[in-house]
Order: structure tokens, then C-alpha cells, then sequence
């Protein structure tokens, strides 16, 4: 996507709220000597940018390329808030200037790896991008993010590990700490609704739901789940944070709860807006929304608009499902899809595993980390909603083991 943009006007832009040293405000002689004298008027407050209205202004910042978005939040904290809202990303939207950007992120003993690729209607034609790991202090590394969960907001990436919280700027490529959550989870759900983020299950100790504000950089409890769940993962479709598949740990649940196979196969579906689990079939708050049909354990899922897609592995091969939320009374109902064609499907075992995202509307990617003996690692797989087909992508780099995807428009 080509984004061009006056130089001579971007200069403008940005200088207009910066101090001018060679700019002298003209001041009033004091009436009386031992007066004060009036305090001087900043320059960035005289500036012409500045008195422009938030909307213009949003304006004027959506039409910047993307090479130089990186140094606008350094010039004021008015446009750090700006770049930062949900209004500056519609307009990039309406503007056609939005960059659809996967980004593939893992651990090692030299820091945080991160590979991106820009998403293109060709899954061949991707072209991964690695940069050098980040350097990261090394109680960072002492395991706390050997199974952690990502969330994006906005630009940034978070991910969050046991006891521990990161912060990835895909702009400036900066990672800084951010609040733990409130309870130390692993293997756990984490998605995105509205600008938080909400986690639950991994550990035995609780069945809080928490919610994350960036804002703030601050976690609180906001529900309880119905079932404790260890192993389990999430997606959010249509404002519903969905806690899928998993074991059922600790804590009396409430008569009705799943057997732990098909624990393994079902979800928790919270209303974000209401605070309100939806319930099951028996109408039963603690029996689960829904259960993969024929069985399996759930290994990734995403939500796409209303709907949710799920991958389930049955030990020799992995089934790929929607559920569509249903309307009025009617809870919603399963699709079987087309199996994605993970290499070395004869030996999948427990050995295989999964991370998936969404991309935009129209495509899913799902991850999966073969052992080498079975041919391949960190096999990439693009699923084409409105096609309804598979298409193997070009496989991660070999030294990102055990990665996550991620996917961030701005």
C-alpha cells in the first residue's frame, strides 16, 4: 500500500508544537519593579497545531505515513493520547491507510523474538520478517512466559505470562513492563473485547475472571467462571469472552459440571457488557455453552465477527469447527469445516502445538509446531472464510520455537 505524504507539511506538522528558540515573546514592561513578572506563554500552546480541535487534528495525524508514526507520540502528550484512541484507528480505516500485520512472538535465552509479516491475499507471497531478539532482563526469562498468552490492543501486543506482563510496541519495537496479573496463571484464556483485556483458568487457587484497562495498567476481578480450567484457551466473537476446552481443576463446582473429557471439548461464554454468563442448554449457569461435537480437546480458537472457529485434536488428526452464536433462544449450532492440513498428521499425539488468530474478516492463520521428525516446525496455515479452504503459508524461522501469533492493524 503506497502512502505518500508532503514533507513540507509533515515538517510543519510536527514542528509547530515544538519550542522555537528563535521565536521571542514580546512582554509588557512591569508597572511596579517588585512585581512578578507574568509568566511566560509556552510556545507548543501558541502553536497554530495545537489549536486545532481534537477531530481536525485526528485528521490531519490519520493522513501521516507509516514510516514516520513512530515519532509522533514524542511530540506532545496530546498526540501520544491521540494516536492511542479508537478514532484515530477508523479513520486509518476510512483512509485505506490501516496495515494488516501478523506478528509471530516467542522466547528465548536472548530475549523476545518477534517475526512479521504483512498478510496478502497469497499466503505464498508472505515473507517473514526477523529482526534481532530484544534484550530482556533475565528474571524475564526464568520461565515466568513459557506459556504465555497474547493479547493486542490497539498497537501494542501484550503478553502475559505467570506473575509477569510485557508490553510490545509494534511502532518502535519497545517492550516495557506492565502490571502482573492478579493471581499467577498458566495455560490460560486471555482475549481482547473493547479495548481490555479479560483472562481466566490456569490456575487451581481461583475461578476469577479478570479484566485488564491499559489505560490504567491496572487488573481487577470482575466474575467468577463456572468451571476452573487448566490448559484451556479463549476467543472473543461479538462482545462474548469465550473460555474454551482445558481441564477441570479445584474448587466445588456446581452439580451439572462436565466430565473431564468433554470438559476438554466445551466453552464458557461471558458477556463482557452485561457481566453475565450465558448459559447452557439444561439452562444450568455452570453446565458449558457448547461442546465440540464428536469429542476432542480444543487446541486454538478465534473469533471472526459472531462467530468462533475451533481446532480440536483427536490424536491422530485435528478437526476444525464454527459455532455460530445463536439468536434469541437458540444457543447456537456447529459447522464442521475442512481439517487443516497440519504435517506429519500420523504422529500428532500430544507433540502438536496450536496458536491461531484471526485476520481482519476474511482469513485465519493457525500455527503449529510440529516436532522435526514429522517433516516440518512452526507450519503456517492460512484458512480462507469465504473460499472455505486451507493454504499452507511459508513456515516460521526455525529459531522461533513455540511462538505465538498476533495480529495488530494500525
Amino acid at each position: 500500500m503506497a502512502e505518500t505524504c508532503n514533507s513540507r507539511s509533515f515538517s510543519w506538522l510536527v514542528k509547530s508544537c515544538l519550542p522555537d528558540p528563535r521565536r521571542e515573546i514580546a512582554r509588557a514592561p512591569p508597572e511596579n519593579p517588585h512585581c512578578r513578572r507574568p509568566a511566560a506563554v509556552s510556545p507548543a500552546a501558541a502553536s497554530p497545531i495545537s489549536s486545532l480541535p481534537d477531530d481536525l487534528l485526528l485528521e490531519c495525524l490519520s493522513r501521516v505515513p507509516l514510516s514516520s508514526l513512530p515519532s509522533l507520540p514524542l511530540v506532545c502528550r496530546r498526540f501520544s493520547l491521540l494516536l492511542d484512541s479508537a478514532a484515530f484507528l477508523d479513520l486509518r480505516r476510512a483512509h485505506g491507510r490501516l496495515r494488516r500485520t501478523l506478528h509471530a512472538l516467542s522466547f528465548s535465552d536472548l530475549g523476545l523474538l518477534v517475526s512479521a509479516a504483512i498478510p496478502a491475499d497469497d499466503p505464498a507471497a508472505v515473507a517473514w520478517d526477523c529482526a534481532s531478539p530484544i534484550p530482556l532482563p533475565p528474571q524475564i526469562l526464568d520461565g515466568s512466559f513459557s506459556h504465555a498468552r497474547l493479547a493486542a490492543v490497539g498497537r501494542s501486543i501484550y503478553i502475559i505470562g505467570r506473575g509477569a506482563t510485557l508490553r510490545y510496541d509494534t511502532w518502535t519495537g519497545a517492550v516495557a513492563p506492565r502490571a502482573p496479573t492478579l493471581f499467577a496463571r498458566k495455560k490460560f484464556a486471555a482475549a481482547a473485547i473493547g479495548g481490555k483485556i479479560y483472562v481466566a483458568g490456569g490456575t487451581a487457587r481461583t475461578s476469577a475472571v479478570e479484566e485488564y484497562d491499559p489505560a490504567a495498567d491496572a487488573w481487577r476481578v470482575v466474575a467468577d467462571a463456572p468451571l476452573r480450567r487448566y490448559g484451556c484457551v479463549a476467543a472473543a466473537a461479538g462482545g462474548v469472552f469465550y473460555v474454551i476446552g482445558g481441564l477441570r481443576v479445584g474448587g466445588r463446582e456446581a452439580a451439572g459440571s462436565l466430565d473431564a473429557h468433554v470438559c476438554a471439548g466445551s466453552m464458557d461464554a461471558y458477556r463482557v457488557g452485561t457481566g453475565a454468563w450465558v448459559r447452557g442448554r439444561a439452562g444450568a449457569a455452570a453446565a458449558a455453552v457448547a461442546v465440540v461435537p464428536g469429542g476432542g480437546c480444543v487446541v486454538g480458537a478465534c473469533g471472526v465477527g459472531t462467530y468462533v472457529y475451533v481446532l480440536a485434536s483427536h490424536a491422530v488428526e485435528v478437526s476444525f469447527w464454527r459455532w455460530e452464536v445463536g439468536r434469541g433462544r437458540r444457543v447456537g449450532e456447529w459447522t464442521r469445516l475442512e481439517p487443516p492440513p497440519v504435517p506429519g498428521r500420523g504422529r500428532l499425539g500430544g507433540a502438536v502445538r496450536f496458536s491461531c488468530a484471526a485476520v481482519g474478516e476474511d482469513k485465519v492463520v493457525a500455527l503449529a509446531h510440529v516436532p522435526s521428525t514429522a517433516g516440518a516446525e512452526g507450519a503456517v496455515l492460512v484458512y480462507d472464510i469465504a473460499g472455505g479452504e486451507w493454504t499452507r503459508g511459508p513456515d516460521l524461522p526455525r529459531g522461533l520455537r513455540r511462538a505465538a501469533f498476533a495480529f495488530v492493524e494500525c
